[in-house]
């Protein structure tokens, strides 16, 4: 299969789980995560709302605030074409609809944080392998943000969130494709590479 088609396959997948299938890997996905040293030591953390059937990480969110850590979420720069940004989130802010219909804070120059100034960046995914490829929903958001920059620093712990059923037998990483160091699911946690 070819990315588009494996693409369309996950996602039917994941759309396929009832209410109480997605909550109930919600809730053991947050389990898993949340006692790993990765997440334990890091005080800022990127992550997302979940969208069109994706794993929701609303319970690490809230697990995260309780241990007084900073939330980050993506935002799409809607004067850049295809630029991500990280913006610090508050539980009650007021996020609005971006153009695909994902939920995203206000867009204040100010308010932008760099992803490399952040422990940790929770992505969400299409499909993943245990080699630590991704495959997104095609934009290259994720891709673009975190491609290395001269003079950046970029320690900051990529991990993939998904379902079990995304999971392929492997994936053909593009050039411009950003690995991941580990794919947290509701099953399991994958060591894809060591950092």
């Amino acid at each position: 299969m070819n990315s588009s088609e494996i693409r369309s396959n996950i996602r039917e997948k994941r759309r396929a789980l009832n209410p109480s299938q997605q909550r109930t890997a919600s809730e053991q996905l947050a389990k898993l995560l949340c006692r790993q040293d990765f997440f334990q030591r890091a005080k800022r953390i990127g992550i997302y709302l979940a969208n069109d059937g994706e794993i929701d990480p609303s319970a690490i969110v809230t697990a995260a605030f309780r241990a007084k850590k900073a939330c980050f979420l993506p935002l799409i720069d809607p004067l850049k074409a295809n630029s991500l940004h990280f913006a610090e989130y508050q539980l009650g802010d007021t996020l609005h609809k971006n153009r695909f219909g994902i939920l995203e804070p206000q867009f204040r120059s100010t308010a932008i944080t760099p992803p490399w100034s952040l422990d940790l960046i929770l992505l969400p995914l299409v499909a993943f392998d245990r080699a630590g490829n991704r495959l997104g929903m095609g934009g290259g958001f994720y891709d673009r943000t975190l491609a290395p920059r001269p003079g950046k620093p970029n320690n900051v712990k990529l991990i993939g969130l998904a379902h079990q059923c995304q999971e392929v037998s492997g994936l053909s990483p593009q050039s411009w494709d950003i690995p991941l160091h580990k794919i947290a699911t509701d099953q399991e946690i994958i060591c894809a590479r060591l950092k």
